[in-house]
């Protein structure tokens, strides 16, 4: 899945439109809920670098909340967050190394994980 198609499936999906808060870093798209204004997905351009690659090659990412048991950073393409909580977010590559099944997966966790908690009464 490439960025711009996760980026409609984001809109269609959840209904939320992005935001671009970095003047220095405008492509930068933020996804957030409505209720809580937490972000759910960060979608970005960075250098495979900062991935830990050894290439300055550009590569569009989004970062998701993820459950720290999961574990999911040993599989290809998925990495600890670039720029934010390793423990807590994940960067996912969206170069096609990752299956599409497996993106809408980690996104919808991700929006699960950072919704509004409902009480249980």
């Amino acid at each position: 899945m490439d960025r711009q198609k996760l980026e409609q499936l984001i809109t269609e999906k959840y209904a939320v439109e992005p935001e671009y808060p970095w003047q220095s870093a405008p492509s930068f798209a933020v996804f957030r809920h409505s209720n809580n204004k937490k972000w759910f997905a960060v979608i970005m351009t960075i250098t495979k670098d900062k991935l830990g690659f050894d290439s300055t090659e550009s590569i569009d990412i989004v970062n998701l909340k993820c459950d720290p048991l999961m574990n999911v950073t040993t599989e290809k393409g998925i990495f600890p967050a670039y720029h934010m909580s390793k423990t807590h977010w994940i960067s996912v590559a969206l170069d096609g190394t990752v299956e599409k099944e497996k993106i809408e997966w980690l996104l919808d966790l991700s929006f699960d994980l950072t919704n509004v908690k409902k009480s249980c009464k």
